[in-house]
């Protein structure tokens, strides 16, 4: 994820950071310039037509146009922000505090350093996990010193992990270390991480429909593939870097849509889950 200041302006405007869509977009861009040219060539140099031409009037329809695709894009970039910011709260808010309540709750109830110790290198061991199996990484467990146990690459990883936590506190149940009341308030906590990562995977594995972004993608590139037709007569070939500039804005916005609406990955604009997932560990371990 990137840091940034933004109160900081001029960095904003004059900078290209590479996850900027000027770059992703620059080679679309000079062919979007050198197609307008040539429209503009034939209509002005070579055909010789005139404001009065029929081929004028397309502008009426880009006007038209240009309101519903306003439309469309705003639907587009607000649904892929809705799911960048669930993702955000599912990791920023819950999984990171309910870490840290199981943690405690475990830290007080617990007498054994040896539970506690499990417990220590167990709860941050799930969102480490998480981050792995939401990027389909294969992992492995790290529990104690010179002890690796092994994550079964066939099964779901994060639901090992929630089994072993809550088969060690089943076990101290049955050792008369937790009682009846203690077990369901650590149940909850526990369910809670499955609740998480199944409400990330449910982020992560239902993408915009296929037809909506196929959709704004061609309505897109008809839309500036005809811009040019109308414009010239008007700007003559300023229409260049004009049609270029709305390609570019309209391109970037589903470009940032595409981006976001999967924050789980290692894109520019992801949510940092690694930093959250070592702030976690950081965390248990300074409450154990």
């Amino acid at each position: 994820m990137v840091q940034y200041n933004p109160k900081d302006w001029i960095t904003f405007i004059f900078r290209f950071h590479k996850s900027d869509t000027f770059r992703k977009l620059f080679p679309l861009m000079i062919f979007i310039g050198i197609y307008t040219y040539g429209v503009g060539y034939m209509e002005l140099e070579y055909w010789k037509l005139s404001e009065k031409s029929h081929l004028s009037n397309i502008t009426v329809m880009h006007g038209m146009l240009g309101f519903v695709i306003s439309l469309l894009l705003v639907f587009r970039t607000n649904t892929a922000y809705d799911r960048w910011w669930e993702g955000r709260k599912l990791w920023g808010g819950a999984l990171v505090n309910n870490s840290r309540n199981l943690a405690i709750k475990l830290h007080v109830i617990l007498k054994e350093e040896h539970d506690r110790s499990y417990f220590k290198k167990l709860i941050p061991s799930y969102a480490s996990i998480l981050v792995k199996h939401l990027n389909n990484k294969e992992t492995s467990l790290q529990l104690f010193d010179h002890e690796d146990l092994k994550i079964d690459k066939h099964k779901h990883h994060p639901n090992q992990v929630a089994k072993m936590i809550f088969q060690k506190v089943n076990d101290l149940h049955e050792q008369k270390k937790i009682t009846g009341d203690q077990l369901i308030v650590l149940n909850a906590e526990i369910q809670s991480f499955t609740d998480i990562c199944g409400a990330c995977e449910r982020i992560k594995n239902t993408p915009i429909p296929y037809s909506y972004s196929a959709f704004i993608k061609k309505f897109i590139f008809f839309y500036i593939m005809t811009l040019p037709f109308g414009y010239v007569f008007s700007l003559g070939y300023y229409a260049v870097p004009v049609v270029v500039f709305v390609f570019y804005v309209l391109a970037s916005l589903e470009l940032i849509a595409e981006e976001i609406e999967d924050p789980f990955g290692f894109d520019a604009n992801d949510l940092p889950i690694d930093k959250i997932a070592t702030n976690i560990k950081k965390h248990v371990e300074e409450i154990f």
